[in-house]
């Protein structure tokens, strides 16, 4: 306990950096595994867009098995910091002890279904776009679903492993599983030629090292220690762990319906393109699209791994009743991410051409590139305000304000997200699954600024209701 205590004392600054530091490459690191596979995928000739219209594919059904986990791992993050703030230690212990529990079983459960309805999983996530596309996509999810088990455990224990003091741990642990994949993708990509499989499974390894290093970690855990009798199920611990967590839950999960939209939306309008509408390009604009999405990716991943960096000592100080620490947090929070999703933006509309560059743009036709260079200026203008939304919904699930966080994070993505993406390609056919996300951005923004500044008020005042403490 007493190793948590200057969460309570140290400038906010330092705390910043050393907490959300770790966080931020942990999370990159893990948005790395989907980002290098596609990447070494358009640069094999043999599968180019076809295989990244596969991996655009598959890569909402491992955001789900991410849902999950992140729901569990986050809340019990949060659900200890609070505890260790208040000086429960033991309610902290039973927390993980659960949420251990909850990740193993589910990520079994959720594995059985993959296999089991795979086919019409990947239908309903376009995967029917053409022949060669469906045919790649059954190969890399079969392999990516046997790693989903231990992909969870791994990102579930992340943030508890955070919350115990150890970031630096954390990020480490997801660090050796990405520099696996990094390394065996182009030796089974391009020297064995396993194809999608081979891509599938380099990620499976690393996320199997990720797991392990995780386990090890519980088990010698610093300030949290786990012991028989915290295995035993506490609904009231469960249900506060997971209200905690609900947050990331829909974040991710309705990240996911919004994508299922998305991909339909291409399937369709794309049909309907004088361009894309041929065979031999109709797998364009979903290649397209997963490219531009693990752009978004990599920026929402450093917002988010900045924002949920702060949760241990959100946690800590709201248990503690340091309002004023929370305030002061909260505002150079906001500025951080504000700054990030600045630089997004000047990249994305300066330097379309040069991302795209990174994922074999050099061997597809002129109009791969148009609509790429198109795809990447339409759905970062609103940058800044995807950004802050991020900060917000994740910093109020840290202060304990579950009803608020999900009711934002909802109305975004499910709301604006999933409603846009199917309203707007009416109007304006491809390009209005494009503006879906900026427009989805600046309408939450609005939403967002009042809740922000009725929380900031409430800290200013020390008028956070008891149940949120």
């Amino acid at each position: 306990m007493e190793d948590q205590l200057y969460l309570g004392k140290e400038k906010i600054g330092r705390l910043m950096v050393k907490y959300t530091i770790p966080c931020i490459i942990s999370l990159l690191v893990g948005a790395l595994y989907n980002i290098v596979d596609q990447i070494f995928i358009a640069n094999a000739d043999y599968l180019g867009s076809y295989g990244n219209a596969a991996n655009t594919v598959v890569f909402p059904l491992t955001v789900i098995a991410l849902a999950v986990a992140v729901m569990i791992g986050d809340g019990c993050c949060a659900f200890v910091s609070i505890c260790l703030g208040k000086n429960e230690p033991k309610e902290a212990s039973v927390s993980v002890g659960n949420s251990i529990l909850l990740t193993i079983a589910l990520g079994i459960m959720l594995a059985a279904l993959y296999l089991i309805f795979s086919d019409i999983i990947i239908t309903i996530f376009g995967g029917r776009i053409n022949n060669e596309t469906f045919i790649n996509s059954k190969e890399y999810f079969f392999w990516i679903t046997l790693g989903i088990p231990f992909y969870m455990f791994g990102q579930a224990m992340n943030p508890i492993i955070r919350a115990d003091g150890s970031p630096a741990f954390a990020m480490v642990s997801i660090l050796c599983g990405a520099i696996t994949n990094i390394i065996l993708d182009p030796i089974f990509i391009f020297i064995f030629k396993w194809g999608m499989a081979g891509a599938a499974i380099a990620t499976v390894i690393g996320q199997i090292i990720t797991a392990a290093l995780a386990l090890w970690y519980i088990c010698h855990a610093k300030t949290v220690h786990i012991t028989v009798n915290n295995f035993k199920l506490n609904a009231r611990i469960i249900t506060s762990t997971l209200t905690l967590g609900i947050c990331s839950f829909l974040s991710q999960i309705s990240l996911v319906a919004a994508m299922a939209a998305i991909n339909n939306m291409i399937r369709k309008y794309g049909a309907a393109d004088i361009i894309f509408g041929q065979e031999q390009y109709a797998q364009i604009p979903m290649a397209v699209i997963g490219i531009v999405m693990k752009f978004f990716q990599i920026v929402i991943s450093t917002v988010v791994g900045m924002a949920a960096g702060c949760i241990p000592i959100v946690g800590f100080n709201m248990g503690a009743n340091l309002f004023d620490r929370v305030k002061k947090l909260f505002l150079y929070l906001l500025t951080a991410e504000a700054t990030i999703g600045a630089l997004a933006l000047i990249t994305a509309e300066l330097f379309p051409r040069q991302l795209i560059a990174i994922f074999g743009a050099a061997n597809e036709s002129i109009y791969y590139t148009d609509f790429a260079v198109r795809s990447f200026r339409i759905y970062f203008c609103m940058m800044i305000f995807a950004c802050i939304n991020k900060a917000a919904f994740i910093f109020l699930q840290a202060m304990g304000k579950a009803v608020a966080s999900t009711m934002l994070s909802m109305i975004r993505e499910i709301v604006f997200g999933v409603g846009f993406a199917l309203a707007l390609p009416v109007l304006f056919g491809l390009d209005g699954v494009l503006y879906s996300m900026p427009v989805s951005d600046i309408l939450t923004a609005f939403i967002s600024a009042a809740v922000i500044v009725l929380s900031c008020k409430q800290l200013s005042h020390n008028k956070i209701p008891a149940h949120q403490i």
